[in-house]
């Protein structure tokens, strides 16, 4: 499955339905997201039921503010409509296979019930 682009028009559409959404917050000029780039989109070919998504940090400057993207590339894993994981840095393919198999196995009731206590 391709990435797709997400935008500040489509980027609650796309994350706040049921499933798993991985976002990649990227530029152009920054290197690291350059060569986190062919990974993201191999393990996206692994992974037809997730969506794999971009967003373009010089081109959607509202959303980097919304998420306090201070680094790139910053990878968001979305469950649910529900933000489980984020973190700056290119990962390794093994470790985004590893993320995958980490929010697949969540118990999305006990991440809402810890949620609402916080």
């Amino acid at each position: 499955m391709a990435t797709r682009e997400l935008t500040a028009d489509n980027f609650d559409e796309v994350t706040h339905g049921e499933g798993i959404v991985l976002v990649d917050f990227w530029a152009a000029w920054c290197g690291p997201c350059v060569r986190f780039a062919p990974i993201f989109e191999r393990v996206s070919e692994k992974h037809p039921d997730i969506v794999f998504a971009k967003v373009d940090t010089e081109a959607e400057a509202l959303l980097s503010q919304e998420f306090e993207i201070r680094s790139i590339p910053t990878i968001m894993a979305i469950r649910d409509g529900v933000l489980v994981y984020q973190q700056s840095g290119a990962l390794p393919e093994q470790a985004l296979e590893s993320l995958i198999g980490l929010v697949r196995e969540l118990d999305m009731d006990e991440v809402r019930t810890r949620a609402v206590a916080a």
